[in-house]
């Protein structure tokens, strides 16, 4: 006899595959999850099975959960399409940041042909093709290593799935573009450590004040960038005030005096045609319109807004 017959060692070779290996039922919950998968994700194996996959937020893919997610992810397009699907999209590691995957997912049939479930495999992915009109393929790194948020990667990929949404189904956002005034003078003045310090402020400031479907991202050196999903051209002032309140308290202790820095606040949302660049480039641009400082100069001192001490 074949010791292919063998479950277990068919087991054991399933485990031993250096990509991530998930087996649903017909109803997405999760019967297999391999070494590989707890690798890939952080998450181990006694933490997902039997678990439903749509609510786990590990297999939701830069998307909020519900309905979209469980009509249009590779494991629902194989179960309703008794056809193999594939994409190329995040996961969300257990630590908190996103991993670019290369996801494939096949139905699974029983004796009888009837579908039961669906095999899904994933591996992290070097590379990620963020710029649809160049096919211009960039390293992907989801995490900026200073802040803690997305990085411009990562931030590229959202967008351009926001901009895909809004041109098949006109699904609105906004975009926010903020830029730390004068960073460069601070940081010559200052430190490095005091610069870095701040920028992780302003950082965990904007993650904290956002909702969980927007997108906080260090855009550049000066600049974040928010992704503000399902919001309308009219509410985005609003927002985007309530935000700027938010930064404009911030500041960090530094050798015994509060420091902070200016910012400058742009916005656009989404117009037929739009590409990653175009979007973006509206938001830059009307930075200088929107230029309010919304904190005190780097040199200020005694602020009552909520800071961190910037040796921490």
């Amino acid at each position: 006899m074949s010791i292919f017959n063998d479950a277990e060692i068919c087991r054991s070779i399933l485990e031993n595959l250096p990509t991530g290996l998930c087996v649903v039922d017909i109803h997405k919950r999760i019967l297999f999850w391999s070494t590989g998968a707890e690798r890939i994700t952080g998450r181990l194996r006694h933490d997902m099975v039997g678990r439903c996959c749509a609510d786990e937020p590990v297999l939701h893919c830069g998307r909020p959960v519900g309905e979209v997610c469980k009509q249009e992810c590779p494991l629902a397009r194989a179960i309703k399409s008794a056809q193999a699907a594939a994409g190329s999209v995040f996961l969300q590691h257990k630590a908190g940041h996103e991993i670019p995957v290369r996801v494939r997912a096949v139905p699974v049939r029983n004796l009888h042909g009837s579908i039961i479930g669906a095999v899904e495999t994933f591996e992290a992915m070097a590379t990620l093709d963020l710029d649809c009109d160049t096919n211009r393929i960039e390293p992907v790194r989801a995490m900026d290593e200073l802040t803690g948020i997305s990085s411009s990667a990562s931030m590229q990929f959202h967008l351009s799935q926001s901009l895909r949404s809004f041109a098949e189904m006109q699904v609105p956002f906004g975009v926010l573009c903020f830029r730390i005034e004068e960073l460069g003078h601070f940081r010559a003045s200052f430190g490095l450590e005091a610069a870095s310090s701040l920028l992780r402020v302003l950082a965990h400031t904007l993650r904290g004040a956002i909702w969980q479907t927007d997108f906080v991202g260090r855009w550049s050196d000066d600049q974040f960038l928010v992704i503000l999903s399902e919001c309308r051209e009219d509410a985005l002032p609003s927002v985007c005030e309530r935000l700027a309140s938010r930064l404009g308290s911030e500041s960090i202790e530094w050798w015994g005096e509060r420091r902070s820095l200016p910012l400058s606040v742009g916005q656009a949302t989404p117009q037929t045609g739009d590409s990653v660049a175009s979007i973006i480039e509206r938001a830059q641009n009307s930075l200088p319109a929107a230029s309010t400082a919304i904190a005190r100069s780097a040199t200020a001192s005694s602020s009552a807004g909520s800071s961190i001490p910037g040796s921490k």
